[in-house]
């Protein structure tokens, strides 16, 4: 009762706040896979703020685009801000897609109501006003989340996607082979796999090209967005 009771008053408290957003019945889904019936998988790369680097992985971002594999990149506003030509390059791609992942990659459960939604709402703001571009999904930093967030994310009209296999890219002291072990091992039809792109996985290009070019297609996958993956439907059987 009092958990209801709590997300009642969020939802009240958003309602009445200044700026826009889209009222969605019931609370917001968190997405963590698509249909199991699906052939496919969604790669997905995090965009988080770096303070060291280009905060750009620029050989896998070749990489995706000369062998044309769907991917979903979740930028935060951060990372926007400094790095306008990438944003710019990621939107015209016609096989990539764009959420967002927080404006400077705040631990949200951390915070009130309304700060999480300033938080949130950054960079979806941000690709609206510079970039003419609507944002409908979103993941939170650190992949980290309370009922609150939720309720946020639902008053916001944002589809909330997390994952169901966390590579561990970032982490120095993995190696390439043990990534694609932690991978191979979980993948299996509609599950959404959470990379990075900015520059934190030293091995993460050459992961992506082994996945991509001999696992997934022994085990009968193929890359697809995020949006793709979850409107998936099975081929049907001859």
């Amino acid at each position: 009762m009092r958990r209801q009771f709590l997300l009642r008053l969020v939802l009240g408290l958003l309602a009445a706040a200044p700026g826009p957003f889209v009222p969605v019945d019931g609370v917001a889904q968190v997405i963590k896979s698509g249909p199991p019936t699906c052939p496919g998988v969604a790669l997905t790369f995090d965009l988080c703020p770096v303070r060291k680097g280009s905060g750009y992985d620029q050989p896998l971002m070749d990489y995706l685009i000369k062998h044309h594999i769907p991917a979903t990149f979740f930028m935060s506003g951060k990372w926007m801000a400094k790095h306008e030509p990438e944003v710019e390059h990621l939107l015209g791609i016609g096989f990539f897609e764009v959420g967002t992942h927080g404006e400077v990659h705040a631990h949200l459960p951390m915070h009130d109501a309304d700060e999480q939604r300033t938080e949130i709402l950054g960079p979806v703001r941000m690709l609206q006003e510079y970039y003419a571009r609507e944002a409908t999904l979103f993941r939170p930093p650190y992949g980290e989340y309370n009922d609150v967030t939720v309720a946020v994310v639902n008053m916001l009209g944002l589809r909330f996607i997390q994952w169901n296999i966390e590579s561990g890219d970032p982490d120095p002291t993995l190696s390439a082979q043990q990534i694609l072990t932690r991978v191979t091992t979980r993948a299996k039809p509609g599950s959404i796999i959470v990379f990075h792109a900015n520059g934190k996985g030293k091995q993460t290009r050459q992961v992506i090209e082994q996945l991509t070019s001999d696992i997934l297609p022994r085990k009968g996958l193929q890359p697809m967005t995020v949006s793709d993956l979850l409107n998936c439907t099975p081929r049907a059987h001859d």
